[in-house]
């Protein structure tokens, strides 16, 4: 069993192939001789079945850039942010754009890093609001 770190880099991989080859993450997972990892899998389909919208979201972040004029590394690791951003409360958002930002730096340029972690902190505080703080003085 690898971490969670691994099995985003993994479905990185899978997804940046799922984009170059455009077709279904059922396509992919079925052509893959191992399976990947459960967080992996449901990374991979949770960016597969939801691109389209993960795209509107990316292109409403991205001031100045759209979606397809991304470098497909970028674009791909901001599609997994941004699905875990939005349907996994259980990772922390700093840890969900920090891991993205290193990948950015390992697999495509510092520029990215800096690209990346900017689209991802917009839609961080987009899709996971500060909760409201309540004055719990003397009533």
């Amino acid at each position: 069993m690898g971490t969670r770190r691994e099995a985003r880099e993994h479905a990185f991989t899978l997804c940046y192939e799922l984009d170059l080859r455009d077709q279904s993450a059922e396509e992919l997972l079925g052509d893959q001789p191992v399976a990947p990892d459960a967080y992996a899998e449901a990374l991979i389909r949770g960016v597969g079945t939801n691109r389209k919208a993960l795209d509107e979201q990316i292109d409403a972040a991205a001031e100045h850039w759209s979606v397809d004029r991304m470098a497909v590394v970028d674009r791909t690791l901001l599609r997994i942010g941004a699905f875990e951003l939005a349907q996994r409360p259980d990772v922390p958002a700093a840890v969900i754009i920090d891991e993205a930002v290193e990948l950015a730096k390992r697999y495509s340029t510092e520029e990215s890093g800096r690209f990346v972690n900017g689209v991802l902190a917009r839609l961080a505080r987009e899709l996971r609001p500060e909760p409201e703080t309540t004055d719990a003085g003397p009533g």
